[in-house]
């Protein structure tokens, strides 16, 4: 009875393939035929029909065939199916027989060929003796044969072969190197019950052969129901459940490969439910939980493998289960081993052994070596059964029954991790524990139960938790491992552990006292005799007794908090925390030492507390001293230091609490909060009590409830207060460029002098970068900022200030862009005071911020117009047009301009002087300033884009400065204006004004402007305010360059604004230039005073 008797036959497991014998190859020597094997085997592709090919010689013995019965009438069979009929059929008897020869059609010595082809065809029959397995005959030619019914030859020859090896036409191949070959026959039968089962299965399996898995299942199918329906008795029920298991195998195989999972589920709940009872003989109860647990471990792999083909598996129904519910049959197996293979020593093995065979394996799957092929109910020999039992329960005992639980075990595990199902995981993880306990494997043992122990602490499981580490103090135990027994001893003392007072004595005082501790209860004898040992070369080693416990990993029988009495503490004012402690124990415990750590090591000498106690102390039912814990009361002990000054502004931290339990001169273990305290169960815990609408109970007004109280376990160093008072005096808004004035007014509140009074002020770090650049800041007002200056002034030193005394500083700032700033002024100084009787220099400073909105001082618009102020689109070269500026004061504030200055591009000219024409007006909010300048612009030829006309400087201040302000230069970029060129320019000189019938001259000036003469057709137009003297149309050339005047008499007729007669000029040579043109240089209208007029006014003065 080997540990594999359950395994089932690599037979059933594989993929079943028809198995086919090619002889006559010599792939070794002959490349050829090599060819050819690979042309079968290893370039076979993964859409064809799987097939099993082997190379065998053409003598080749073959399993001799028994002689076919005629009939079953009387035919008892011995069992239900062999044990080597699968492999016989997969591996040993072919269904096909492939003979290869080299034999072309024209072949000289043909007949001798056909007569070696024949012998070897012979050859193979009489191996075969009588199977019904198929011959068939390849050729390999060399050369590529004609289409059928063409090579006469080839026809009659093939037949001749065929006759003479006594083939069919069909199972003759001519093979030029490259084609192929499969062909296969199978044939069964079957008759009586135990035959139905036998020969169901043999079709079936047949039927994989020929990869009909359809008809394959539906014969396995038949097969199972019919093993059912065989009489069960204690003989036989193994052999039925042996078969049964295998052809439930074969049912789910097919019905994962075919897709349909569910089908395969249901028909293993089928089989386990029809098999379950069947357990034998009440002597080998273990054998059917073998059994049992080896089905639940093929279905899953079964279902495991399917997965990995792609089937997709669920939380509620995946391998996991199937092999945990293995695990747990395999446990039962341990079990009933326990029980029934519990022989004495004397009992020795039997002789000769009843469960070895002749031939060294079985005839018959499930049967018993003994007894093999005995069908009869009735026990021919009860004492030859009896030793056979003995010598399977003997068997059985050697059996290493954990290794096959937690492997497993393991399995499941691995499947419920993939499924993200964590409690189960942990759950089987506890009971793998278990099993290295119970396989004596310590040291993995305590490794998976410390992994699970960590989900059950955090969730509170306190029952699991507590049966976990009496585990886990066994192991610790047997292992003389001192650190995790006074690790686990004290968690058992924690909250929610019930642990009686002898156990608390035992847990605590004994390894506190250099003692071997007591063994544990239901620990194995050898075991506990070897621990022993081990503890007492422990205890006698000289070595390190302080034990530091880290508690942020398990749930200690003792709670602490810290908690500082506020987020922050000024540097003048002493820090103060609280650390409160809690023992769940059932009796009160006394510690010896309390000291708290910081991340700035210099405070923990100010926070320790310390009480001398021996380690037969620590149980002394003792309720007085700070270090005294009464199980359910919360102990609070204060802690005060002053801190020091460099330290203001970092964070002072908690890094941890550390509780000592006995002497540090013997043994002592110091429990260790990470933090401000709390364990493993901590987080948890505060979450439920948060969401709890529970009403707690009233305590005395000196307790606390220990849910209530959280844990603060940093606090901020913050610098004194200042006593000083920070005023900023400015004139909001801020205009663009200007050096804008910020006073600061610095005025002391404190006792004593305070020194070293520093101020820094500008734009406050951490805004926009381009702000930063453009934002200058300077002391000196006198000078304009340039680029050099920066944006924030540090550290400006101011001196002294006595009580009550203030100081000013006048800041300039000049933003050179608009928008929002945020100023920051900061002033920092030292003043000397006491905390604690203990004097300290304290460095105080205060800020204030203040948002300037900084805007345009004014807006420029500029325009190009006519010498008639009509607006220009473009100017005509060497002709006068004028340049209009508007300058629209923006501010709240007024706007002094000192003076404008207009700066020509080396393009243009000035007609006249070029002066400033608002030098010293002040401008009102709202209000303009304006400015007119003659220029003419030279033919410059055709410039893309237009020529550039220069730049137009304003020089102003605000208003309400004070003198020694600077003056702030504006520059504004004048448009470009495009200018063209035009053949004839005409301009007329007349009166500003004419009178009623008086005479009033007019002079036309028309120059050629081209380097071509010009000819030009004149007319005027007579109007009804007017008559004129004076060509009224004329022709009349005009040379490149010169000029021509045309002289009028008009006669005004009617008084008012009255149209002029209309000058119309063309010219021959440019059509383009039309009278629209021309009438932008010349008047077309005047306005005509009465002639009464002049004596009106005469008589009047």
């Amino acid at each position: 009875m080997s540990p594999t008797q359950w395994d089932f036959p690599v037979e059933l497991c594989c993929r079943p393939m028809a198995f086919v014998t090619l002889t006559g190859l010599d792939v070794v020597y002959n490349a050829v035929h090599r060819a050819v094997w690979d042309a079968f085997c290893a370039n076979r592709r993964a859409d064809r029909v799987p097939i099993s090919f082997k190379v065998l010689p053409g003598d080749h013995e073959y399993p001799k065939c028994r002689p076919k019965r005629t009939s079953y009438e009387w035919y008892i069979p011995k069992g239900i199916l062999k044990t080597g009929w699968m492999n016989k059929h997969l591996n040993l008897v072919p269904a096909l027989v492939v003979v290869f020869y080299e034999l072309d059609w024209d072949e000289p010595q043909w007949k001798e060929k056909q007569s070696e082809c024949a012998t070897r065809v012979e050859i193979v029959r009489q191996s075969l003796q009588g199977r019904n397995t198929k011959v068939a005959v390849v050729l390999i030619q060399k050369k590529t044969p004609l289409p059928p019914g063409e090579d006469v030859i080839a026809s009659e020859r093939a037949a001749a072969l065929c006759n003479v090896c006594e083939l069919s036409g069909k199972s003759l191949f001519v093979l030029p190197h490259t084609d192929h070959l499969v062909e296969l026959f199978l044939k069964t039968n079957k008759q009586n019950l135990l035959l139905f089962v036998r020969h169901q299965f043999k079709i079936a399996f047949f039927s994989e052969l020929k990869q009909d898995t359809q008809n394959a299942l539906k014969n396995y199918r038949t097969a199972y129901n019919l093993v059912h329906e065989l009489r069960a008795h204690e003989t036989n029920i193994l052999e039925i459940k042996t078969m049964a298991g295998f052809i439930n195998y074969k049912i789910c195989r097919l019905c994962f490969q075919h897709n349909t999972p569910l089908d395969a589920i249901a028909q293993f709940r089928k089989h386990i439910d029809l098999c379950k009872k069947k357990i034998g003989s009440a002597e080998l109860t273990f054998e059917h939980a073998a059994w049992m647990s080896k089905q639940f471990q093929a279905f899953g792999d079964l279902f495991d493998e399917a997965i990995k083909l792609g089937l997709t598996a669920i939380q509620t129904q995946n391998p996991g289960f199937y092999y945990q519910q293995a695990a747990y049959y395999a446990q039962e197996r341990k079990q009933h081993a326990k029980a029934l293979c519990n022989h004495e020593a004397s009992v020795m093995y039997p002789n000769p052994d009843p469960l070895e065979t002749q031939t060294g394996i079985l005839d018959f799957y499930g049967q018993r070596p003994w007894r093999q092929g005995v069908l009869s109910f009735d026990l021919s020999d009860p004492e030859k059964e009896k030793v056979g039992i003995l010598a399977i329960q003997l068997k059985e005992r050697s059996v290493v029954h954990s290794e096959i639980i937690i492997t497993l075990l393991s399995n499941a595990v691995a499947q419920f991790k993939k499924y993200k199902c964590p409690r189960m995981k942990s759950h089987l993880m506890v009971q793998m524990g278990e099993e290295y306990y119970y396989a004596k494997d310590y040291t993995k043992a305590l490794k998976l139960l410390d992994y699970v122990m960590c989900d059950y602490r955090s969730e509170g499981w306190w029952t699991l938790l507590t049966s976990i580490l009496t585990t886990a103090l066994k192991c610790s135990y047997l292992m003389a491992q001192l650190k995790d027994y006074i690790t686990y001893s004290l968690e058992l003392l924690g909250r929610g552990n019930n642990v009686l007072s002898r156990t608390l004595n035992k847990c605590l005082t004994v390894p506190l006292q250099n003692e071997s501790p007591d063994p544990e209860p239901d620990c194995d004898v050898l075991a506990v005799k070897t621990a022993q040992k081990l503890w007492v070369d422990r205890v006698s080693l000289a070595g390190s007794n302080v034990f530091t416990i880290g508690v942020q990993d398990f749930v200690p029988f003792v709670q602490c908090k810290a908690k500082f009495h506020a987020p922050s503490f000024h540097v003048d004012v002493p820090v103060q925390f609280d650390v409160y402690l809690k023992a769940d124990c059932p009796h009160p415990i006394r510690f010896s030492k309390l000291c708290v750590s910081f991340n700035n090591q210099e405070y923990n000498q100010f926070c320790v507390i310390e009480e001398t106690s021996k380690a037969s102390g620590v149980l002394e039912n003792l309720t007085q001293g700070k270090m005294c814990l009464v199980p359910g009361k919360t102990r609070k002990l204060l802690f005060k230091f002053v801190a020091k000054t460099e330290d203001v502004g970092k964070k002072i931290e908690i890094t941890c609490v550390d509780l000592v339990l006995g002497s540090e001169m013997g043994r002592c273990v110091v429990l260790s909060w990470q933090g401000g305290g709390g364990d493993a169960a901590s987080s948890q815990e505060a979450l439920q009590a948060a969401r709890s609408f529970k009403r707690r109970p009233r305590l005395p007004d000196n307790e606390l409830h220990w849910d209530s109280i959280t844990v603060q376990a940093s606090t901020m160093i913050i610098s004194r207060v200042p006593n000083i008072s920070v005023q900023l005096r400015h004139e909001p808004p801020a205009l663009m460029n200007e050096m804008y004035c910020l006073v600061v007014t610095v005025q002391s509140h404190e006792k004593t002098q305070i020194r070293d009074v520093k101020l820094t002020a500008g734009l406050k770090p951490g805004q926009d970068a381009n702000l930063t650049q453009k934002t200058h800041v300077t002391l000196r007002g006198t000078e304009p900022c340039d680029e050099s200056y920066p944006a924030l002034l540090t550290d400006i030193a101011v001196g002294d200030l006595k009580p009550g005394e203030q100081l000013e500083k006048t800041l300039y700032v000049r933003c050179g862009t608009v928008g929002s700033r945020m100023f920051l002024v900061y002033v920092s100084y030292l003043v000397n005071t006491t905390v604690e009787e203990k004097e300290i220099v304290c460095k105080c400073h205060k800020d204030e911020t203040v948002t300037i909105e900084t805007v345009f001082p004014f807006d420029v618009a500029v325009k190009f117009v006519s010498t008639k102020f009509e607006h220009l689109e473009r100017v005509y070269a060497d002709i006068p047009f004028l340049l209009m500026t508007d300058v629209l004061s923006a501010s709240p504030c007024a706007l002094t301009i000192v003076s404008s200055e207009l700066q020509l591009a080396p393009s243009m000219t000035s007609v006249d002087h070029l002066e400033s024409q608002v030098g010293k007006v002040v401008l009102q909010t709202g209000e303009s300033a304006s400015e007119c300048f003659c220029l003419r612009c030279p033919s410059v030829g055709n410039v893309e884009g237009g020529v550039a006309t220069g730049h137009y400087i304003i020089s102003w201040k605000r208003t309400s400065a004070m003198e020694n302000i600077p003056v702030i230069s504006t520059v504004i970029t004048l448009p470009h204006v495009i200018v063209e060129n035009i053949p004839l320019h005409v301009h007329a000189d007349l009166p500003s004004f004419g009178r009623v019938r008086e005479s009033l001259p007019v002079r036309y000036h028309l120059q050629n402007k081209t380097d071509l003469v010009q000819d030009v057709e004149i007319s005027v137009e007579p109007s009804d305010a007017f008559m004129f003297s004076g060509l009224k149309q004329i022709r009349l050339r005009i040379l490149p360059g010169t000029k021509q005047e045309m002289l009028y008499n008009f006669y005004p007729l009617m008084a008012g604004y009255q149209q002029l007669p209309s000058l119309s000029i063309n010219l021959l040579r440019f059509p383009n230039f039309t009278n629209q043109l021309l009438r932008r240089f010349i008047p077309t209208s005047i306005f005509v005073k009465l002639y009464e007029d002049v004596r009106i006014l005469s008589a009047i003065f």
